[in-house]
């Protein structure tokens, strides 16, 4: 079975109150992932027609601040299938009411697993790309997976070799002492 990515999009708005704040007055990033995480379960879910849980998550770089009072928009689709689990992509935007000035915030990748009644990994539908977009974004989900593969390989402690970084470590705000 194949599914649109468009039949299962979803997006939030919500206005963003004091008690979201951090210590500076800003939106408090945490609050954005928890979000983030929501509209990515609601997405998966939407498209696997089970429960998903959250496997892991691509890079979160918080682009600009978000203020307190601002609209805050979250979309999420489906970039990726594989037999059990997507790749949703997510933007949030945050708009100032006053001027309608709207700021991209992050964008992020959670690949989320489906999960049946007995909490086994459960096949999900394959994804319809039927734009050029569609094709982009499941190949740019194939590519960052193998980034990922390549450089978990690289840094596991069998695969380790400190000489090819000691020089390069030497060279941050770092001081490497094995006499302690």
């Amino acid at each position: 079975m194949f599914k649109h990515a468009k039949d299962s999009q979803v997006s939030i708005t919500e206005l963003m109150l004091p008690s979201h704040s951090n210590f500076s007055g800003k939106i408090h990033g945490g609050h954005i992932l928890n979000l983030m995480d929501q509209i990515a379960f609601a997405c998966a879910s939407k498209h696997s027609r089970n429960y998903c849980v959250t496997a892991s998550v691509n890079k979160v770089d918080f682009l600009n601040p978000i203020e307190v009072g601002e609209l805050v928009t979250l979309k999420a689709s489906v970039n990726y299938t594989g037999r059990t689990s997507m790749v949703v992509g997510l933007r949030v935007e945050s708009e100032n009411i006053q001027t309608g000035k709207i700021k991209h915030c992050n964008s992020s990748y959670f690949t989320m697993v489906a999960k049946d009644k007995d909490g086994k990994n459960a096949k999900v539908p394959g994804l319809i790309l039927d734009t050029e977009q569609s094709v982009r974004r499941f190949a740019r989900s194939i590519a960052r997976q193998e980034q990922a593969r390549k450089r978990s390989s690289k840094f596991r402690a069998s695969e380790f070799k400190i000489e090819e970084h000691i020089e390069f470590i030497k060279t941050q705000n770092a001081k490497i002492d094995f006499n302690h």
